[in-house]
């Protein structure tokens, strides 16, 4: 007998995940399957950040239950990263770590949001801000950037979706799933939109910061006027190669922290001890591994590109950040091989999956049904050998 709740029955399944778990079964049943759908490095953790944790195990001081928020050091050198490298003021006491930066915008949600507020949400998206904001009790209101405008929302369009139930707006810089990344000089016009109206908070994902390829990264937060209104989304799992040690953090005003650390307290409690020491090291010592992993991941996205470009109605931007192409697809729609029918971005990602033993993620799960979302975070033998099954099963398209 089933007695689910009508939150969960409501609740979409992580797209991403979906597919990877799909991805999975083909290959426990011997198909070598490529998977480009997962947001996940294809580095290991630094060996250094791993000796950190070591270290912490030694010590023998961190097994116990650390405060909900995050140790204090780990959290003054938090607040210290976010002045030094982004030029925002947060305290230590206006930090919270928790785990994974999917729960740091998951416990904002759950501390702002009220039955029916709005939360304007930049598209395309990240998979999981529509649902969890819609777990809150929210309603998303989606504002699309094209692939001809490089997938940016503009001020014009900020403007025209406030209403009075707006209570946030939330966006990713670099972005997932375009790479697209917000300049200095972009961001101040959409900062004036969002201070001429009280009461709005803005959530700036900033998880990619560290694979940016523009050369200088630009938070929100610190333009004229926004530090108050803004909490800032970071974490270890990006530019660290840190996805399973599940460390994630905001900076925000203080009574956004304070309420978020209350709601974490009662989910989760704190993030594990020995991962926040691993995290302190990254945090504190040498970025050379970090700059070097940006640097590759820059590598692959020029030549995956001009592979992608090779292929017929594939429609590229070129991404500045983060490490995903979502190119413009729409070309094949309607198209078929005599069996498989194209009607939509879900039908040609399963074409890939099932035709090419390729995994790739629907467009339509990040707010753009015309595009798919693909990884390059992978090896170059497996970025070009996946590339060429695309290329050849979609040419049976026709």
């Amino acid at each position: 007998m089933e007695m689910l709740s009508d939150r969960v029955k409501n609740m979409a399944e992580s797209a991403t995940l979906a597919m990877a778990a799909k991805a999975r079964e083909y290959k426990s049943r011997g198909i070598n399957v490529i998977s480009l759908s997962l947001g996940e490095p294809d580095f290991k953790t630094p060996k250094h950040i791993q000796e950190g944790a070591k270290a912490a195990i030694d010590e023998g001081k961190y097994f116990g239950y650390p405060p909900v928020n995050g140790y204090a050091d780990l959290r003054q050198a938090i607040s210290d990263k976010f002045k030094n490298e982004n030029g925002l003021a947060y305290g230590a006491d206006q930090v919270v770590v928790s785990n994974g930066a999917k729960q740091s915008i998951a416990n904002i949600f759950q501390a702002i949001i009220n039955e029916g507020d709005e939360v304007i949400v930049f598209a395309p998206f990240w998979v999981s801000y529509s649902a969890l904001i819609e777990l809150a009790g929210g309603i998303p209101v989606l504002v699309s950037g094209s692939i001809e405008s490089d997938f940016k929302v503009t001020a014009d369009q900020l403007s025209v979706a406030f209403s009075a139930k707006t209570k946030a707006i939330i966006f990713s810089s670099p972005c997932n799933p375009t790479g697209s990344v917000f300049t200095k000089e972009e961001l101040l016009p959409l900062a004036e939109v969002i201070l001429q109206h009280d009461n709005v908070v803005v959530v700036a994902d900033e998880i990619y910061e560290h694979i940016n390829y523009t050369g200088a990264h630009a938070s929100i937060g610190a333009l004229p006027g926004m530090l108050d209104r803004t909490v800032t989304v970071n974490g270890m799992a990006k530019g660290f190669a840190m996805t399973g040690w599940r460390v994630g953090y905001i900076g925000a005003p203080l009574w956004l922290a304070k309420a978020c650390n209350k709601v974490q307290g009662q989910f989760t409690s704190a993030n594990c001890g020995i991962a926040q020491r691993a995290a302190l090291t990254g945090l504190t010592t040498d970025l050379a591994p970090t700059i070097a992993m940006g640097q590759e991941y820059l590598r692959r996205r020029d030549f995956v590109k001009e592979l992608l470009d090779e292929i017929p109605g594939f429609k590229t931007n070129v991404p500045q950040g983060a490490f995903y192409f979502f190119p413009d697809i729409s070309e094949y729609f309607g198209k078929s091989d005599g069996q498989n029918t194209i009607n939509n971005a879900s039908d040609l990602s399963m074409y890939m999956l099932d035709h090419a033993h390729v995994s790739v993620v629907t467009g339509e799960a990040f707010g753009d049904p015309n595009c798919i979302r693909l990884s390059y975070a992978a090896s170059e033998e497996d970025l070009r050998e996946a590339i060429k099954r695309i290329k050849e099963a979609l040419a049976k398209l026709s």
